[in-house]
């Protein structure tokens, strides 16, 4: 991790906002470091696009088909390669289907999610957090999102694992979750229910079988890929930065601030490949020639000098990063992103408020490549707790009312609501009564004496006596307190 950013630094200093870099078999492309760059980039379609298939080395056979990268560029039907309307044909259905999610019952799942997972490690007082909770947590709530929590188990997890590091299985695995995928749309087609994957189909935009299974396999792995990197990274910050932490258990930052905080120094993914120029154009003071291909550099980006010229800072309330890309581009599914990690995070933190690192923090290690930064593994300790019971619903039997109270309690001078009528209207220049200064005590109940909740006696007026006879009267129960709260 250090070494990438090491790497950006000095291209920065060497280049400046955009340099030229060499991916594997010397393949030439340009990495755009500034955010305002960056942002030109991605909101400018009439410039660059995101279909690999007018990229130069591709079109002249340097690029070969077994290329390690070919999976990151190679084009695919889907919204992140489309453009005009064709784009707003799939995006559309995409967008359409992520608002149908219900934001409670999202949280509600990712919540049960998190206990289930926690039960498996509980009692045990040790776990370790990226094999068993931030590669978990994502793909369980994103199977129940699109509407197959039954497939949801360590296999799927393993495949999605194992298609993204490039291995020799990767193949193999791609095919296991392109078969869920696929057994899962021929369900809903036949079965729609309210799901992501059955909105998805029911769209006016007609989506095709294939464009189904390309669109959630999408949703799926990169959703998967970018919230289980959120959750290490996070729960890793909190472990191995004090005032971090002590933010956090001050008060001084929330959970959702935190994990913005971490989208902004370790952003999920690093760079995304890729832009490619529709024209002869210039970029940060560079030629950039009709065909050249792009990184969209999000980690170098956070942190260009030009937006973070603190860079300890904290960048609380700012939403500015590129974590989630921007422009016609910019990730649909972010807010599922935050949701997971926001509420896993603060359930795991409820669960096991006495986590702490199990290793020295210099062991942690990271699997590194040119779009992402993952955490190995994360060793932690803590103490020891029971399992709790996820299955339990919320109830709505109303709460028994409490006994009623055989006298008065007094809390606030507000309690007491002066009775309307003339013959409870204080007499001109009667002051008002009014609480003890914030220094003063002040008791929650103060009782009432007595004799104010006595009822008055009553006696009749004589003939003819008019308002003296009324004057006469004794008084009522506003002003027999008045005269208590001056000590008369």
């Amino acid at each position: 991790m250090r070494d990438l950013r090491a790497l950006y630094r000095r291209l920065r200093e060497e280049h400046g906002p955009v340099a030229p870099v060499l991916l594997h078999d010397d393949v030439p492309i340009w990495v755009v470091l500034g955010h305002a760059e960056n942002l030109h980039m991605v909101r400018t379609p009439s410039q660059f696009t995101r279909d690999s298939r007018i990229w130069t080395p591709l079109v002249d056979g340097r690029v070969k088909p077994d290329h390690p990268l070919m999976p990151h560029f190679a084009w695919q039907p889907v919204c992140s390669y489309a453009e005009g309307e064709e784009h707003l044909r799939l995006r559309g259905a995409v967008t359409s289907a992520v608002a149908t999610i219900d934001p409670r019952r999202l949280r509600r799942h990712i919540g049960r999610a998190t206990q289930r997972l926690v039960n498996r490690f509980c009692e045990r007082g040790r776990a370790e957090l990226v094999d068993q909770f931030a590669e978990h947590l994502p793909m369980a709530v994103m199977c129940e999102i699109l509407g197959m929590p039954e497939e949801y188990n360590d296999r799927i997890v393993q495949a999605a694992r194992d298609m993204l590091k490039g291995t020799e299985t990767a193949i193999a695995s791609n095919e296991y979750v392109m078969d869920c995928l696929r057994r899962l749309t021929a369900r809903r087609r036949a079965e729609p229910a309210d799901d992501f994957t059955s909105h998805l189909i029911a769209d006016p935009a007609r989506l095709s079988d294939d464009e189904v299974g390309a669109h959630l396999r999408v949703v799926l792995i990169a959703s998967y890929e970018a919230t289980a990197n959120l959750l290490a990274n996070t729960i890793r910050r909190v472990l191995t930065d004090p005032g971090f932490r002590a933010q956090l258990n001050g008060g001084q930052m929330t959970v959702p601030q935190a994990v913005e905080q971490s989208l902004w120094d370790e952003p999920p993914f690093s760079t995304i490949l890729g832009y490619f120029a529709k024209e002869d154009t210039e970029l940060g003071g560079r030629r950039i020639r009709r065909g050249d291909g792009l990184l969209l550099g999000i980690a170098p980006a956070n942190v260009d000098p030009r937006v973070r010229p603190d860079l300890p800072a904290d960048m609380q309330g700012n939403r500015s990063h590129l974590a989630f890309s921007g422009g016609p581009h910019e990730c649909p599914g972010q807010d599922i992103g935050r949701a997971i990690a926001d509420v896993g995070v603060d359930k795991l933190l409820m669960r096991l408020p006495d986590l702490q690192l199990d290793c020295p923090e210099e062991e942690l290690r990271w699997t590194e490549s040119m779009a992402s930064q993952h955490l190995v593994e994360l060793p932690v300790r803590f103490s020891p707790r029971p399992q709790q019971d996820v299955t339990s619903q919320p109830s709505h039997t109303p709460m028994p009312l409490p006994q009623q109270r055989a006298a008065w309690d007094i809390s606030t001078v507000r309690a007491f609501a002066a009775p309307s009528g003339p013959e409870h209207t204080p007499a001109a220049g009667t002051p008002r009564p009014r609480p003890p200064a914030a220094s003063a005590p002040w008791p929650r109940t103060m009782p009432v004496p007595s004799t104010l909740l006595e009822p008055p006696p009553v006696r009749e007026a004589p003939a003819g006596a008019g308002a003296a006879g009324a004057r006469d009267r004794p008084a009522g129960v506003w002003q027999r307190f008045l005269r208590w709260w001056r000590g008369e």
